[in-house]
């Protein structure tokens, strides 16, 4: 069964969202049937079809590529269609796809995410070290698919230990109750 939707970004929610890229515009976009198979989700992005028999506003020359998410966390994978010049994580979420988030600006490890296969880029990825994206990690908030890519989510706080890790040498910090309620007083 086939559904169409019409989105309309409102000001509120472009307050706490990244304007898609150039070229992604909002409209209406025709959703297949999501098949669900022993925690598996799937879902394709696709617009109602325009004068090069593509759809939408997504000029013929973008490529589209299958994007496979590995939810560690939640037991869940998750398979959708982005195109090579949109975010990853936006493009997922307009196709009801939940991946881990939280800043969006590629300045935490939130949604970091390893790579299995395929590539992308993430020239706004400042959350993570060169190090670390030399090892196959990335960021979806700020990712671009290169290729067909697989990918599985890692653990924000052993992204966070990889990246800052050595300035700790005493190992993770213990959070003080006592002192934040101290501190909280105070205000």
């Amino acid at each position: 069964m086939d559904i169409s939707l019409t989105f309309t970004p409102s000001a509120s929610l472009n307050r706490h969202r990244r304007p898609f890229p150039p070229g992604a515009g909002a409209g209406t976009r025709r959703l297949p049937s999501a098949g669900c198979r022993r925690a598996t989700t799937s879902g394709e992005l696709q617009t109602a079809a325009g004068p090069n028999g593509r759809g939408g506003s997504y000029p013929a020359s973008v490529p589209v590529h299958k994007v496979t998410v590995h939810d560690r966390q939640r037991g869940v994978v998750h398979e959708f269609s982005v195109p090579e010049d949109q975010y990853i994580l936006h493009t997922a979420e307009a196709q009801n796809v939940s991946l881990p988030f939280a800043c969006r600006h590629g300045c935490c490890t939130s949604c970091a995410v390893r790579i299995k296969s395929g590539q992308l880029r993430q020239p706004e990825a400042l959350g993570i070290s060169a190090e670390l994206k030399s090892k196959g990690y990335a960021l979806l908030c700020v990712g671009y698919p290169s290729s067909d890519l697989e990918v599985e989510t890692q653990d924000e706080d052993e992204v966070y230990w990889l990246q800052f890790g050595r300035y700790f040498a005493r190992g993770p910090i213990d959070r003080d109750d006592y002192a934040l309620e101290l501190a909280l007083g105070d205000e």
